[in-house]
This record gives structure tokens, sequence and C-alpha cells, in this order.
């Protein structure tokens, strides 16, 4: 089998052979949102008519022999994760200089995640106890990037022996929706129940939730709403926060009060 790394210097060489006719940073957008709708479309029915129409207007833009090059990059990152279990995106996105610097964007690098996930998790058995009780734990990332430290904690998990597919819930946001859709890419084909979220984590301004295949076929919105039904009637109800009615709320997500004034970067609880 080939190495994670050949498989992501692929990618980017067959992301690259297009550099001469588009513009790297459009084609790169718009091969990860299209590939993005393939997934949801796969499972998601509620948004699949305007995520249809949207992939159409896509792929209407470029040429065949371009199109053709959207499902080859999406091979060529299956096999990399399939290879090593960790950022492939992301790596791709720097090996082609995109990140925004006006943005600040900057990607974690593989062995900080790694390190953040185990810090995060601490002793394997107060881990391993919470699920005992509860059935599962929930992380919240506000500012996921390619979902790198998500996935560190993912491996983390699998690592102590516990099933991240069937025990863990990620809730990731990130105002770049380029950086969303790659997350969302990523944590589906780890099967990784998450809800990757298109906004912003300060102002609770929220355009757009990708529900990934995992998050579907396990009833995980089923599972969080009696999780919060069942805080609600042994801790009183959950603090909530009045947002604009031009925005959308997050997901019914609750906090342990000691959580709500310490920001974090990846939020286990």
């Amino acid at each position: 089998m080939d190495s994670h790394e050949s498989h992501v210097a692929a990618v980017t060489r067959l992301l690259r052979s297009c550099a001469y006719r588009h513009d790297l940073h459009r084609l790169f957008s718009d091969c990860m949102e299209a590939s993005a709708i393939s997934i949801s479309n796969s499972m998601d029915l509620r948004n699949r008519e305007p995520r249809e129409k949207r992939y159409l207007d896509i792929v209407g833009q470029y040429e065949r022999d371009v199109v053709e090059l959207f499902p080859q990059v999406f091979a060529g990152i299956m096999m990399a994760l399939e290879a090593e279990p960790r950022d492939a995106l992301g790596t791709v996105y720097n090996n082609l200089e995109l990140p925004s610097v006006d943005k600040g964007q900057f990607f974690t690098p593989w062995p900080i995640c790694q390190m953040m996930a185990e810090a995060t998790l601490g002793d394997p058995k107060l881990i391993q106890d919470l699920i005992a009780r509860k059935g599962f734990v929930r992380a919240i990332e506000p500012a996921c990037g390619a979902g790198a430290t998500v996935i560190g904690l993912a491996q983390t998990m699998r690592a102590q022996g516990v099933n991240y597919q069937r025990h863990l819930h990620v809730t990731a946001v990130d105002i770049d929706a380029r950086v969303a859709h790659m997350a969302y890419i990523q944590f589906s084909l780890l099967h990784i129940p998450a809800v990757v979220i298109v906004g912003n984590s300060l102002s609770l301004e929220m355009r757009d939730h990708w529900y990934t295949p995992a998050h579907i076929m396990g009833r995980w919105s089923t599972k969080l709403a009696r999780c919060d039904a069942e805080r609600t009637v042994t801790s009183g109800p959950i603090e909530t926060h009045f947002v604009p009615t031009t925005t959308l709320a997050l997901p019914s997500i609750s906090e342990r009060p000691e959580q709500r004034d310490l920001p974090r970067q990846l939020s286990l609880f």
C-alpha cells in the first residue's frame, strides 16, 4: 500500500495540473464543496434538492476533464486516510499555499494535534467511566479548520480502546466554508459522528449545517436531544441565550458552568 504522503502528493499534483487554466483557490474550493455535496446527498434528504442544484452550478463552470478530476481527488484523499488516518486535506491545502494570511489561518501540525488530544482526554479510565454512565462523550471545536484536532481526538480514543464511531459526537464550527467542507469530507470518510457548521463561533451567526453519514446513520440528533432532555430534568433548564432572528442557533449543546468562561480550542464533556 502506498503511504499517506504519496497519496497526498498525488492529489496536490492533480490540482496543480489545472493551475494554468483555473485559479487554484476557486478550483480547490469548488472541488471541496462538490465532494462534500456528493457525500451529503447520499444521506441528508432534507438538504438534497438545494445542494444538488448547487452541485450542478459548480460543475457547469468547468471543462469535462476538470470535472473528472474531482472524483480522482476524492479517491486520493480516501486512500490517504486509509493508509494513515490523519489530516490529509490540510496538508494538500498547505502544499498548494492556499491558507489566507489575512484571515489568520494556521493549520495545527499533526503531532501537536495528537498531543492536544491526549491532554484533553487525560486518564483513559475517566473517559471509559463517562461512557459507561452516559453512553458517549461530546466534543466541540469552535475553529475546526480541516478537522485535524478532531481527527487526533478520534484516533487517540481508538488507541485507548474506545470506539469513537459509537461513543463520540463532535460539533465543529469554522467561519470559512472551504475548510468546513474539508473537515466534513474527512470526518465522513473516517465515520466520525459530527455536525460541521459554517459560521462564527463568537457571534453565533450560523450559515449552514453539514451532518456526516455517521451522525445520520447513528440517529445522533435523537440521542443528543434525549441527553439534553435528561439533563434538563435532573439539573434544571439548560441556559440559553437569545440570538438575532437573522442567525441560526447552534444545535442544543450544554456546558458545565466552569467551562463557559474558559475558551478552549477543543473541549470535551
